[in-house]
């Protein structure tokens, strides 16, 4: 487990249980499951194990956070909520169940749970940061940025805290259109951040190996692979599968908006982000002549089971939407798996999509400069030029502009591609409830917007170093 060798970790984990019951043993039985991408093994593992401690606050709040890394938050939410419960004097635990009620609920929900928390402690350095949050979230902006710059001058001993705050009164001072201001703070966000992001240079080359891994591979197939790949793999030795579809594109170009837009069709079942193309990528070698009719079939089995893993089973006959930006890069291996994808991908001005990404939070390398966000955006992008020029692939693009400026029309075509009649959901898409979380829960929650159109005007200046990345996609997309 310790080095990641999860498939070797799983096949003794088994044994031992059947030897024993041990709860840290299941637990870590589960965690073996997960990360060979078994996630029903897990989630059957862990459901055994809580039915054992029900009670036991601190294990509920651990296999809390471990539903979440496989993105089921459903289940990570209930679990929160009765470890809280539990332990109403646990701080951390309560913390916790807040992080994960800002993206899920409502504001009074997050509030309520909040104020638990400053009852607590009224100068816990998360909760102080979290009611700053709410408040830019619920665009009381003058009561949020006085918090940030409090809790700033406070000086938080958490540096993740300090770095945090920057950002989002980065964020609040771009709503406000003081860019100067807010592209101040976010550099502070980015300085605090880096050095407390570990093994900086390892990241950076393990960023840059990604080109020669997934993006060369790419681009060296001949756009007849799918014909050579059929050869091997005809449609009917392939498992049965449900209409699929793949949104993608890179992150922050509206993939989440149009997510949303779909979704509200009642023949479509939609996963935001959900980790299942991860479970099967790394097992396909794109560049193999050849892989095994059984191999394929159970990477396609998995894939289908994982998806709607932490949702109710899709009605007979929904389209299975696949919104997953961040799977871009592996968009091949998957295809390799599942030829027959109607591939969907959302296009937006690379400039602002540089910029939209820069203010995400530095959890990662790419996010900590405009220069590696604009090769990460050049992997990606040139992946998808590739791709496109496959034969026989069922593919379309959408453009962030053209939904912004007439939502039904720009809907409309994309739902036909689907092959779905427009249904008049979609237009009011932002009344659904918003039990599945997104990272850009507060943006999707309302009508469409027209003020992140061509936002990267106001940062031309701090862009200038990588216009000329950008200028090439720019033409190959159709922007000035």
């Amino acid at each position: 487990m310790a080095v990641k060798q999860y498939p070797e970790a799983l096949s003794i984990y088994a044994r031992l249980t059947e030897q024993t019951q041990h709860s840290a043993h299941l637990f870590e039985y589960g965690s073996a499951a997960a990360g060979s991408g078994d996630f029903d093994l897990a989630d059957r593992v862990w459901q055994k194990l809580i039915s054992r401690e029900s009670n036991n606050a601190q294990l509920l709040w651990r296999l809390a956070g471990e539903y979440g890394k496989m993105s089921l938050f459903t289940k990570a939410g209930v679990l929160f909520a009765k470890a809280a419960k539990l332990e109403p004097g646990n701080l951390e635990i309560q913390l916790s169940l807040v992080s994960h009620l800002a993206k899920t609920s409502s504001v009074g929900e997050v509030r309520a749970n909040l104020k638990k928390c400053l009852d607590l402690d009224m100068n816990a350095e998360w909760a102080r940061f979290y009611s700053a949050h709410i408040d830019r979230f619920d665009n009381k902006l003058a009561e949020a940025e006085k918090q940030f710059r409090d809790l700033i001058a406070w000086r938080p001993r958490n540096p993740e805290i300090l770095s945090t705050c920057h950002l989002e009164l980065a964020r609040l001072l771009d709503r406000s259109e003081r860019f100067d201001e807010a592209i101040i703070e976010l550099e502070e966000a980015k300085r605090i951040a880096s050095q407390n992001i570990n093994h900086l240079a390892e990241q950076r080359k393990a960023f840059e190996a990604r080109r020669d891994k997934l993006v060369r591979p790419a681009q060296a197939l001949p756009k007849n692979i799918l014909d050579l790949w059929a050869k091997t793999f005809p449609v009917q030795a392939r498992l049965p599968a449900p209409p699929l579809a793949f949104l993608g594109g890179h992150i922050r170009s509206g993939t989440t908006l149009l997510e949303k837009i779909i979704d509200a069709h009642p023949g479509v079942s939609a996963y935001d982000e959900a980790l299942a193309y991860y479970t099967i990528a790394p097992l396909i070698d794109i560049t193999a002549p050849e892989i095994p009719v059984e191999k394929l079939n159970f990477l396609r089995q998995r894939y289908l089971k994982n998806l709607p893993l932490d949702t109710d089973p899709p009605a007979a006959g929904a389209m299975l939407l696949d919104k997953n930006p961040g799977a871009t890069l592996d968009l091949p291996a998957i295809l390799r798996s599942f030829p027959e994808m109607h591939v969907l991908i959302a296009l937006r001005d690379p400039r602002d999509v540089i910029v939209s990404s820069y203010f995400i939070r530095p959890v990662h390398y790419m996010h900590l400069s405009l220069q590696a966000l604009a090769q990460h955006y050049s992997n990606v992008m040139d992946v998808w030029l590739a791709v496109r020029e496959w034969q026989g692939l069922a593919w379309t693009e959408t453009r962030y502009e053209d939904i912004v400026a007439n939502l039904e029309k720009e809907g409309r075509r994309v739902t036909d591609f689907l092959g779905l009649p427009w249904h008049e959901n979609q237009a009011r898409f932002y009344e659904n409830n918003r039990q599945k979380p997104t990272k850009n829960y507060n943006e999707v929650g309302q009508p469409v917007y027209k003020r992140a159109v061509g936002r990267w005007r106001a940062y031309e200046k701090h862009l200038a170093p990588i216009l000329p990345v950008l200028e090439h996609y720019c033409k190959k997309f159709g922007y000035d």
